[in-house]
């Protein structure tokens, strides 16, 4: 090969890496853009010269892997952290949390106490109520707003996801197109594919399959595809099947039927922090907020019935709530419905602060709490002619549910938007006692129903006991009372437990007499007047007592619910701390990989300079050569 080849592909080739460090420079700045560098080779086997092997993109696959799942990782968690901060800054506001209004409302109740007939006592009594009755629907309010905002922001996520899995089919095609038609693919369709899985890491979990080392498949963890060469998969954000106000993610099935998927199948990226935030902390807040509500309705309102105003009538119920809320499942084949939801007052220290799903199966309900996901005991759940009972809460059907039917029930969620105070005469409140009890049966459990002692001002209760069976010998007449919501059935004893409903007075028996002994317990109409303020006491003293789940005080289960929030918050703090340090770390190894240094650029800029004007050189010095030989001939 003659000085004038070897030169001008010295030319060529310094030519294309001036190219290529003008290229890497330009694009310093564009996300996803990897590093070239020109591979350089000798021309020929024995001649001389240069060539230009490749222009090589500087990609690390298992470096790209590593830092997409951190970046994914890193995105759940920032997702979640601005989440979780703005209900941990709600509940613990020391002026706008509900610990200081229900403190402010116990208090009212204990100015009352001190004066039971003041009008000024009575209208703090009914302004605290109003305040504390308005800061739970403020944040029933503000949270369900938060499950709104989810919903659409699920909703933009799919939107933008399907876009890019459409993109990623398209450029899977114009890759296999390019390499068709020259053997290699453009850096650039390359560059723009691996951003784009980058991006998609962001918005949630994904697996990647490289198909032959060249086509890009995307699938979920669960192994639902989203991308398959050419083809993509669109998911789509639909009503959850179990409860029509939730957001979740589904897909269409051969068949073309839209098919949910588990919540928890979408763990990292945006998507994978707002349906975990939802899951792990919003509605668990829901619930303990509407629990909270509940137990302090309905212990507050049992109370109140139980004392008398100062027209000397019974007191009403104080406050109003919202009741369960129970949702069919779309597949279900029978046509039976929840119609109506109520709180069981007697039993609500078993309200708990979660969902449940029922299904049946052969005829009978299964009920599983869906926090924990076990399953109430047989001797917990009642299902008696289309009405169910368990956890504080009472179901009626319009008829029996075929099997497999499944209903979601959520007890609490929203029952605090409804929450209200019903009273507004200041005389209606009753702080004064409605009802006195005396005698040497045991009881416990005392509350009375509205319209009590509707049939006469006084009642005895006696029960005897002969033969190790204990039967009611007072009042006569079976129908002045029930036993455990039943008709009482002189064939079946009284025992320990036995609950006992009295002309609307109702009581729990403690223990029964011994045998061949009576015990009597006496109710009737209290003797009250102006200054009376034995009820006002009891409802004061309701702010120390277990009327949460049965354990807790007020202040307790919302002290517990706001640690709850901060140690949770705490933890995805420090987790989006250490998952970012990682995710910088792999950034940096990245970036030394496939980024672009400008200093080393410039100086591939002089070198490659210095490299073209050689090569110039050499060809000036072959022709001065050439006309140096063709002048000899002269």
């Amino acid at each position: 090969m003659s000085m004038f080849s070897i030169g001008l592909s010295g030319l060529n080739a310094a030519q294309n890496a001036l190219n290529t460090t003008s290229n890497n420079i330009s694009n310093v700045y564009t996300p996803g853009y990897n590093r070239e560098l020109t591979i350089l080779g000798q021309q020929g086997a024995t001649a001389g010269g240069v060539q230009v092997n490749d222009i090589q993109r500087q990609f690390s696959q298992f470096v790209a892997s590593q830092l997409n799942a951190a970046t994914s990782s890193s995105s759940a968690l920032a997702t979640y952290e601005n989440q979780i901060s703005q209900i941990d800054n709600l509940l613990a506001d020391r002026e706008a949390g509900l610990a200081p209004l229900m403190q402010n409302f116990f208090s009212s109740l204990e100015d009352l106490a001190g004066a039971p007939s003041d009008p000024a006592a009575r209208q703090g009594v009914l302004g605290t109520a109003n305040t504390l009755a308005a800061q739970f629907r403020a944040f029933d309010g503000y949270l369900q707003d938060m499950q709104q905002g989810i919903n659409g922001q699920i909703s933009d996520e799919v939107t933008q996801i399907n876009n890019m899995t459409e993109q990623m089919a398209t450029l899977n095609r114009e890759i296999a197109l390019a390499r068709a038609r020259s053997g290699e693919a453009p850096n650039s369709l390359l560059n723009q594919r691996d951003q784009l899985v980058h991006e998609l890491s962001e918005r949630m979990d994904i697996r990647l399959n490289i198909q032959d080392g060249k086509s890009y498949n995307i699938s979920l963890p669960n192994g639902q595809p989203l991308v398959a060469g050419t083809n993509h998969y669109r998911l789509e954000a639909m009503d959850a099947p179990n409860d029509p106000q939730r957001t979740v993610l589904g897909y269409k099935d051969s068949g073309g039927n839209l098919v949910s998927m588990p919540e928890d199948t979408i763990k990292g990226g945006t998507l994978g922090g707002l349906m975990t935030f939802r899951a792990e902390t919003l509605d668990k807040t829901q619930n303990q907020i509407g629990q909270l509500a509940v137990s302090l309705v309905s212990g507050f309102n049992e109370q109140h019935r139980l004392g008398q105003d100062l027209n000397s009538e019974q007191g009403g119920d104080f406050f109003s709530i919202g009741q369960p809320q129970a949702y069919s499942h779309t597949r279900n084949t029978g046509v039976a419905e929840v119609i109506d939801t109520s709180f069981d007052a007697a039993n609500i220290d078993q309200l708990r602060a979660t969902d449940y799903t029922v299904r049946f199966q052969d005829g009978e309900p299964q009920v599983t709490r869906k926090d924990n996901g076990q399953t109430l005991p047989a001797d917990a759940v009642s299902w008696d002619d289309n009405v169910l009972s368990f956890g504080g809460i009472t179901l009626e059907f319009s008829g029996p549910p075929a099997n497999g039917d499944r209903f979601e029930v959520q007890p609490v969620r929203r029952a605090t938007a409804n929450m209200e105070s019903q009273i507004i005469d200041l005389d209606k409140i009753a702080a004064g006692s409605f009802v006195a009890s005396s005698g040497n049966l045991a009881v416990s459990g005392l509350r009375a129903e509205a319209g009590a002692f509707a049939n006469a001002p006084l009642h005895d209760f006696t029960l005897s006991t002969t033969g190790g069976a204990t039967t009611v010998t007072s009042p006569t007449d079976p129908a002045l009372f029930t036993v455990n919501g039943e008709p009482y059935d002189d064939t079946v004893s009284i025992v320990a437990g036995d609950r006992i409903n009295l002309d609307g007075i109702e009581f729990v028996v403690g223990e029964v007499p011994a045998d061949g002994e009576e015990a009597t317990f006496s109710l009737t109409v209290s003797a009250s007047g102006t200054g009376d303020n034995r009820n006002a006491l009891a409802l004061q003293n309701l702010q120390s007592e277990a009327l949460v789940a049965g354990r807790s005080s007020l202040s307790q289960a919302y002290g517990g619910m706001v640690s709850d929030v901060g140690n949770q918050t705490n933890i995805v703090k420090v987790n989006l701390e250490a998952r970012q340090g990682l995710t910088a770390q792999l950034k940096a190894v990245q970036q030394s990989e496939s980024g672009v240094n400008l200093d080393e650029e410039a100086a591939n800029l002089i070198r490659y300079q210095q490299f073209y004007s050689a090569n110039a050189r050499v060809i000036d010095t072959a022709s001065t050569v050439f006309d140096t030989i063709l002048g000899l001939r002269n």
